[in-house]
């Protein structure tokens, strides 16, 4: 099957205005639309999925071996672990993810965890409940002149430094390599620091400790990966000032779980916020729920229910599509290194 006529199917909601859309912009190429699948373990047609070049999912199916002719997955998500136990290399897959559609409620939701801690709203919600009036000075703050460290400097990560900044904080990333522009990133328009300019400091694997003992708030912005599956543990969260806030908008396995209950039993810092659990749904007898120094949700800083979700990620794929007929690169593609889970 010729790059420039490729066979695709989508596999989730395809309003039929976006549909038309695409098959106006691409007529070379064959579009088919499949059931959304929302499970691992979910299972297609073999007759669906023996022409497919081009597939965009949340998913791949199960039978993935019934795709021989796929040479290209467009992602909804950020995450990309649902590939990575799948011969994507060996086969000369090309991945892109959804980097880029859920950056702006997540940031909204990472401010919002910030300002929350920081005017010490879960202690004036105790004082409503109790009929009790205080005006005391703790939740007189500004949030502004305080410094908010990313482990991870990705489109999460770039979109709320740029509403940070906005506000007074000072920016603080670590990450692996440096800090650079990202003109194949996809991201919604204005949003984000698409040049890398907006950190105030910059520091590698080599300055963890001093970065970690600088901030008030940590956002942890990295994908879930075998390398950092619980790269946040006892030693790190210690390396936390007592007065700082975790805040988790990634994956809750990034964080040693039996570490971070103990961080919040024993008061190692000042509270957390997560966004992301352990389990799905997180069972009712989880030391967590009990948690008084923690705001828990239930994965929805950025999600698929959201109104812009499906507008984003068609509008991604449409990008996308067009560079790939066209041989251009692609916005949001894997690395080798990421797709080997490094």
């Amino acid at each position: 099957m010729s790059a420039h006529q490729p066979n695709v199917l989508i596999l989730l909601n395809t309003p039929e205005e976006n549909l038309a859309a695409l098959r106006s912009a691409h007529p070379q190429a064959q579009i088919n639309t499949g059931p959304w699948i929302a499970r691992a373990g979910e299972r297609l047609p073999a007759e669906m999925l023996a022409e497919v070049e081009v597939m965009f999912c949340e998913l791949p199916p199960a039978n993935f071996d019934d795709c021989p002719r796929l040479r290209w997955i467009q992602l909804t998500s950020a995450g990309y672990t649902q590939v990575l136990n799948l011969p994507i290399l060996a086969r000369g897959i090309r991945v892109t993810n959804g980097l880029g559609n859920f950056d702006v409620p997540i940031a909204e939701w990472n401010l919002m965890m910030m300002l929350w801690w920081h005017r010490h709203m879960p202690d004036a919600q105790a004082s409503q409940r109790a009929r009790v009036f205080d005006r005391g000075v703790k939740y007189q703050r500004e949030l502004r002149g305080s410094t908010v460290g990313f482990y991870g400097y990705g489109g999460i990560a770039r979109e709320t430094a740029r509403l940070a900044k906005a506000m007074g904080l000072k920016i603080w990333a670590l990450t692996r390599g440096p800090v650079a522009a990202r003109p194949l990133a996809y991201r919604v328009e204005g949003t984000g620091d698409p040049d890398g300019r907006l950190p105030d400091r910059v520091f590698g694997p080599d300055g963890i400790d001093e970065f970690l003992g600088g901030v008030d708030y940590l956002i942890l912005s990295l994908p879930l990966t075998p390398a950092t599956q619980g790269i946040i543990g006892e030693r790190e969260l210690r390396k936390l000032k007592p007065s700082a806030v975790l805040i988790n908008c990634a994956r809750g396995a990034i964080v040693e779980e039996q570490a971070y209950i103990r961080c919040l039993r024993e008061g190692w810092i000042r509270g957390s916020s997560t966004d992301v659990h352990y389990a799905y749904p997180l069972p009712p007898e989880h030391p967590l729920w009990a948690m008084p120094n923690l705001i828990m949700t239930a994965h929805i800083s950025g999600a698929s229910g959201g109104a812009h979700f499906l507008p984003r990620a068609h509008d991604l794929f449409a990008r996308n599509l067009g560079r790939y007929c066209s041989g251009q690169p692609l916005l949001n593609e894997l690395s080798r290194a990421q797709l080997e889970g490094k």
